[in-house]
């Protein structure tokens, strides 16, 4: 099998709550990255250029939007008659175990065994659709194959403290291509190592529809419409660890997951910082739907240090360690401040906003203040704040560190 028939599974279907109000109207797959992409570009670029074309992205929260948003997905040449970007999402009237929301990654497989057999593949690849990554998923494919494993799982090596967010990783020797995983725990309070599950995993398709089965008999008495199998990494990795053969391919480069508003802040301040690798590579762009609007323009009095700006901006303040989307606008004596703004946000003149990830069409009247500058220190996500989209902050108020505005909130 050396060149595997591929069927590529993005799921793309989870609520988003760690997000909070940023993802009350949106799926958290279409957050924007880097001012002018979003989340979701980073697996549909990967898997163009790795020459992998039959894809079902599976949706449950505000499908349409996200549907929308990858546009029968034109832009990764994924629009075609047979193969390409199928949109996948729940249904009534197919029985119990299909019909509804799915409760968890493996469970969303097991609800999809039929499309599943329907492609007929040699291997199912299954990504997530909120990290920050760039890869060759060919490399990962050669490993799975070349072992012969049942399962092969993308790895890296983060901080411990990070590692408990995940999926941690134990191997029988070194980290290497192959190397065979001994034990897993599913986010842990105290993580045995720093490596974790990327959720980039290729199973063997067969393999993957009989083990999901078995799991599947073997559940508790789920409730009604629920299959019992939860995510990956509480049922279907450590059963497939006990009794098939997991291995792991290292990833090299940059890897962030990007669902938290810490590690969605931090994966900007990495991407100022030169560290992440996603529109470095010409040969391997980020692909997405591109903005219509003008050049951005900086006005004389502006001061922008160590940030990006978005076509459409126009800026006459003070942007610090800030990343801007479309159509911000900064007027003279504002200060934005290590902050990630979407869309059409206004600040408006003498505003502060800092350490903050502010939504779309979102005012800052004259002299108000949102949060507070953090420099170089890395906040937690109870000195974040959020605001919802088209949310307005009032002349000379002042919002504290960590707030949560909803999407509307005229405070």
């Amino acid at each position: 099998m050396k060149n595997p028939r591929v069927l590529a599974m993005i799921l793309a279907g989870g609520k988003g709550s760690r997000m909070d109000v940023l993802t009350r109207e949106r799926p958290k797959p279409i957050l924007p990255f880097g001012g002018t992409h979003r989340l979701i570009d980073v697996p549909l670029s990967n898997l163009r250029h790795s020459g992998i074309d039959d894809v079902l992205m599976c949706v449950q929260y505000h499908a349409v939007a996200l549907e929308r948003a990858v546009g029968g997905g034109r832009p990764w040449d994924l629009d075609r008659t047979r193969g390409g970007l199928l949109v996948v999402g729940p249904e009534e009237g197919r029985g119990a175990e299909r019909s509804g929301f799915s409760t968890g990654n493996a469970d969303l497989l097991r609800r999809y065994r039929h499309e599943i057999r329907r492609a007929a593949p040699d291997v199912v690849l299954v990504l997530s659709a909120d990290h920050v990554y760039t890869a060759d998923y060919r490399d990962l494919l050669a490993t799975h194959v070349e072992s012969g494993a049942d399962c092969t799982m993308l790895t890296y090596d983060l901080s411990k403290k990070e590692a408990g967010h995940h999926t941690v990783v134990e191997l029988d020797g070194e980290h290497r291509p192959g190397a065979r995983v001994a034990s897993l725990a599913h986010k842990p309070s105290t993580p045995a190592t720093s490596l974790v599950c990327t959720e980039v995993i290729a199973y063997d398709a067969e393999v993957l529809m009989k083990e999901l089965g078995v799991l599947h008999a073997d559940a508790d008495e789920p409730e009604e419409g629920d299959t019992g199998l939860g995510d990956f990494g509480e049922t279907l990795l450590p059963h497939l660890v006990e009794h098939g053969t997991v291995v792991v391919h290292p990833h090299e480069g940059y890897w962030r997951d990007a669902g938290r508003p810490d590690s969605y802040l931090r994966a900007h301040r990495d991407l100022l910082a030169g560290e992440v690798d996603l529109f470095t590579r010409p040969e391997r762009p980020l692909l997405g739907a591109t903005t219509n609007r003008p050049g951005a323009l900086v006005r004389p009095g502006a001061e922008i240090l160590d940030s990006m700006i978005s076509p459409g901006c126009e800026i006459r303040g003070r942007v610090v360690r800030s990343v801007l989307g479309p159509g911000v606008v900064v007027e003279a004596g504002a200060e934005v401040v290590d902050s990630v703004l979407f869309e059409d946000v206004t600040v408006g003149a003498g505003a502060f906003v800092g350490t903050a990830i502010v939504d779309h069409r979102v005012e800052f009247a004259r002299n108000s203040r949102l949060g507070v500058e953090t420099g170089t220190r890395l906040p937690t996500d109870d000195a974040i704040s959020l605001v919802g989209r088209e949310s307005a902050v009032a002349p000379r108020v002042e919002v504290g560190a960590g707030a949560r505005l909803e999407p509307g909130t005229r405070a």
